[in-house]
């Protein structure tokens, strides 16, 4: 796959929104995020970690400020030339454009995350189960993961203005509006396939993962709570037997 050849709707709209990507309030709360998963997967100093749908690298380049090795991959090319622009000068950040549902690693790495719908959740039901066996097949035995997900209840219980939940499919759909660098408008189509904890549990299962827990969670406040209607998010967490 080469950087001029679009794969994936999400590109244009990484295209288009760059930097202004980091202006939206969900992404305020990376270093309360960070904090609460070098806690939950027990990371340390020198410890790898891959970044599955890393967008503009926030997450993995404030894990490798804290001097943990994280390589970060997302499909969109202009999300990974802003990672690498906003990397840490220690050099312990890699970032590839790849894509998530064909990852190429072989039980590399201490722990693995996929975040805010940067990848799981993004690419359709169907291939999500694809991102979940490739974070397996790259941990190592008893390699931890971090894995979040819109929750399905959450849609049902406090439906988007702007937005359509497909109750077949579990995809919620929404006609938005998204603005670049500069301020300049777009419309976008944005589909993100949402689950319950009991769908989270089955699918990780599947790819051979055990899971610990699976907690209810809000961007910037992540916490051990069990699963609630009442959080935008799922975060399943556990690792490779």
């Amino acid at each position: 796959m080469t950087s001029e050849e679009p794969s994936h709707w999400f590109e244009p709209l990484a295209d288009h929104l760059g930097s202004a990507y980091l202006r939206y309030s969900f992404t305020k709360g990376t270093a309360q995020e960070v904090e609460f998963l070098c806690d939950a997967l027990l990371l340390q100093p020198g410890d790898r970690v891959l970044d599955v749908g890393c967008g503009p690298g926030r997450h993995a380049n404030a894990f490798a400020a804290r001097d943990i090795d994280v390589v970060g991959i997302d499909i969109a090319q202009r999300f990974i030339d802003l990672a690498r622009e906003n990397a840490p000068a220690n050099g312990r950040t890699r970032f590839e454009r790849l894509d998530a549902r064909q990852l190429p690693f072989h039980a590399e790495f201490d722990a693995a995350i996929s975040l805010c719908q940067g990848a799981f959740g993004l690419v359709g039901a169907g291939d999500d189960e694809a991102v979940l066996a490739g974070i397996a097949q790259s941990l190592k035995p008893g390699g931890r993961f971090a894995i979040s997900a819109f929750s399905s209840y959450f849609q049902v219980r406090y439906p988007q203005p702007d937005g359509t939940f497909d109750i077949d499919s579990g995809v919620h759909h929404e006609r938005t509006v998204i603005k670049d660098e500069a301020g300049t408008d777009a419309e976008a189509d944005l589909w993100t396939t949402c689950y319950t904890a009991r769908e989270l549990r089955l699918l990780t299962a599947r790819a051979g993962l055990a899971v610990d827990a699976v907690w209810s969670v809000t961007p910037g406040a992540y916490e051990r709570t069990p699963p609630t209607i009442e959080s935008p998010e799922l975060l399943i967490v556990g690792r490779r037997p």
